[in-house]
């Protein structure tokens, strides 16, 4: 006979998903109330104002999508772009193949601008490759690459791209609440996040937003979306545009999910967000302190760096699952192995959301060294928390 599923505490320092603060689990578990009761309709108002905040744009046509990350680069993709179009994809990790993948699907032609992974998009291959094609239509784009922890110049490529007549398409799922992210000062045109992440909520939900250039285009599409579900002509009949006008029924929305997204939001806008983005620094300078005075070293060069994503070359010694099991096993401790290129050759530690502080840095740096030290691999010991110290305390 099945039981309850009671699931261990962990500390989440991988990709993602992140930690996920007491408060936003509590707001999980309050009274569910009907997707149309006036009570969740005036919360979904809120929401789409918070993630306004979130976001840093005035853009009307800015709400959570009921799905995870993926569903939300699938709204931009399918939404925009139609059988015929050209879209140019820069890849330098695994989600600029995602994006390749979504314009193929929507019977488009993907143009690829490739970088090394680690490496940020280079905006002069973007410049030659929209040079090449005139008939391109979008740029599609990740800010932040999980990946790698490679962070890119959104505001340069939205530039070039616009220079060429081109609308951007941008992945924030790692970057949004993380790193500075200015949609409406960078002339973001569609964009979308998710909640996982350095929003530090439950995942499921993916944000998204769209300017009005890109929602004209939505507007004038000649053929339908190819999505019913993500076809935004329909999903804004439930979501509304805030004129108190009634909502019209279109999915049953994950009621108690958007009530964990709104209190992440609201603790975001208790905290500040210029705040947010520092305390993410700080946090990243201490792990960093610690893990190069252990012997580690970054894939990604210094200044190209997301401070919520790491990624870091196993030392000599190290046997990259076993050491990822122990963590596990022993400390309950999470962080991600490398994908693609980068399997078995580097680890992604995370700075997330809520898990972003200085006791999971700790946690995070003595375990490793007390795995990594009894399998004999060759890393400075002793001096990982001192040096994560020395920076916490400044």
């Amino acid at each position: 006979m099945a039981i309850s599923f009671n699931p261990p505490t962990r500390t989440l320092m991988g990709p993602g998903p992140s930690d996920v603060h007491p408060r936003i689990l509590e707001a999980l578990s309050r009274p569910t109330i009907g997707h149309l009761d006036p009570a969740f309709v005036g919360m979904m108002e809120e929401c789409k104002t918070l993630l306004q905040y979130a976001f840093q744009t005035k853009n009307a046509l800015t709400f959570p999508v009921s799905a995870p990350g993926s569903a939300g680069m699938e709204t931009c993709f399918t939404n925009l772009i139609e059988p015929g179009d050209k879209v140019v994809v820069c890849q330098n990790g695994v989600f600029g193949g995602r994006m390749k993948e979504n314009v193929e699907r929507c019977g488009a032609t993907a143009v690829m601008v490739e970088d090394a992974w680690g490496e940020v998009v280079d905006p002069q291959k973007l410049e030659d490759a929209l040079k090449a094609n005139p008939d391109a239509r979008f740029v599609a784009f990740v800010h932040a690459e999980t990946s790698t922890g490679a962070q890119s110049d959104a505001k340069t490529l939205v530039e070039i791209a616009h220079k060429h007549d081109c609308l951007t398409i941008v992945d924030a799922v790692t970057s949004l609440a993380g790193t500075p992210l200015m949609v409406d000062d960078w002339n973001i045109d569609s964009i979308y996040s998710g909640t996982q992440k350095c929003l530090g909520c439950v995942p499921g939900i993916s944000p998204v937003s769209f300017n009005e250039a890109a929602q004209d285009v939505i507007k004038n599409r000649k053929t339908k979306v190819q999505s019913w579900f993500l076809d935004l002509n329909l999903v804004m009949g439930y979501w509304g545009d805030g004129g108190g006008g009634a909502r019209s029924y279109h999915h049953t929305a994950p009621i108690n999910a958007l009530y964990a997204l709104h209190e992440s939001l609201v603790m975001l806008e208790e905290e500040g967000i210029e705040n947010a983005w520092a305390r993410h620094e700080k946090m990243h300078q201490a792990l960093r302190a610690g893990l190069e005075a252990m012997g580690l070293s970054f894939i990604v060069k210094e200044g190209d760096r997301l401070p919520q994503l790491n990624s870091v070359t196993l030392p000599e010694g190290a046997e990259d699952a076993v050491v990822r099991k122990r963590l596990l096993e022993e400390f309950n401790l999470e962080i991600g192995a490398g994908l693609g290129a980068l399997a078995g050759k580097v680890w992604r530690i995370g700075l997330m959301g809520s898990g972003a502080n200085s006791k999971n840095i700790l946690v995070c740096l003595g375990a490793l060294e007390s795995v990594l030290s009894d399998m004999g691999a060759n890393i400075n010991g002793g001096k990982a928390l001192p040096a994560a110290m020395t920076v916490l305390s400044k």
